[in-house]
């Protein structure tokens, strides 16, 4: 009964501490949402400024939109620094591993930008390369935060160390539905198909604009795509605390009601000792 007992007790503070990161997780992912959708009519502008410059410039060769032989594909990995947030990472990790297994012989195929601890230890347990790390990414991420890594993925596609980048995270759907993507970053496909519903001057040239303007457009899809594994980072976590939380009030049920069985049991066998005594005694 001692031995139940405590394992009530040890349940019983394992529900307040997931109560509690439930609690924070609700909290932080409202903030997390905000801050993504707020990220979404930027980007959409951007494109669109960009799809006009690309649409309106014939013959435009830029190397973040021409198609090369693949010789090597990157894959930048977006993951979180703590775990306890269900299948959050585990989803997301399972889809790059199984990109890689059905698109590349070796490892020197393919290089691995990964933002996150957890994705970082991943790769370094399965002994894989990477190119460059982010970790300890605030709740609240600013661009400064992943610029580095940003910048040097595009940097590193532009320059050939690879011919085609893919971005891998999860976008926020709800707060129960994460979905792992992978998604083209570079080259970019379909910018001349983007329709713009005002005429642009550019100053000096269209190709001079353009020459700034698509690093930048690829480096703000990254931090968008960091905005939306956040929200999903907190929307898993508050889903997974709260089963924890559930699942730990039906084991206390459960632990409370043997309890009370070997309660019942040990007064019954006490009262037919002393009912034995008494008519041993009589």
């Amino acid at each position: 009964m001692r031995e139940i007992k405590r394992q009530i007790k040890s349940v019983q503070n394992t529900k307040q501490i997931t109560k509690a990161m439930e609690m924070v997780a609700a909290s932080r992912l409202r903030k997390a949402q905000a801050a993504a959708e707020a990220s979404r009519p930027y980007t959409d502008k951007l494109k669109e400024v960009v799809g006009s410059i690309a649409a309106g410039s014939k013959g435009l060769k830029h190397p973040m939109l021409q198609n090369r032989e693949i010789k090597k594909t990157g894959y930048l990995v977006v993951t979180s620094d703590r775990g306890l947030a269900g299948g959050y990472n585990a989803n997301v990790l399972r889809r790059v591993m199984q990109e890689i297994k059905e698109n590349h012989k070796s490892p020197s195929e393919y290089v691995i930008f990964v933002i996150g601890r957890k994705g970082r230890d991943f790769f370094r347990q399965r002994n894989i390369a990477i190119a460059e790390e982010v970790t300890g990414i605030p709740d609240s991420p600013s661009f400064a935060d992943i610029k580095s890594i940003a910048a040097s993925a595009v940097k590193n596609f532009e320059n050939g160390s690879f011919d085609k980048l893919y971005l891998v995270y999860n976008k926020f759907v709800n707060a129960i539905t994460q979905e792992p993507m992978i998604k083209q970053l570079l080259p970019m496909e379909n910018m001349g198909g983007v329709a713009s519903v005002a005429n642009y001057e550019y100053e000096p040239s269209p190709e001079g604009v353009l020459e700034v303007l698509l690093p930048k457009y690829a480096e703000t899809l990254i931090y968008s795509a960091v905005l939306e594994g956040k929200a999903s980072e907190f929307g898993a976590r508050m889903t997974a605390m709260n089963n924890a939380t559930k699942n730990a009030t039906k084991m206390i049920g459960s632990l409370t009601l043997v309890y009370n069985r070997a309660r019942q049991a040990s007064i019954t066998q006490e009262i037919s000792e002393i009912v034995a005594g008494a008519n041993a005694q009589a």
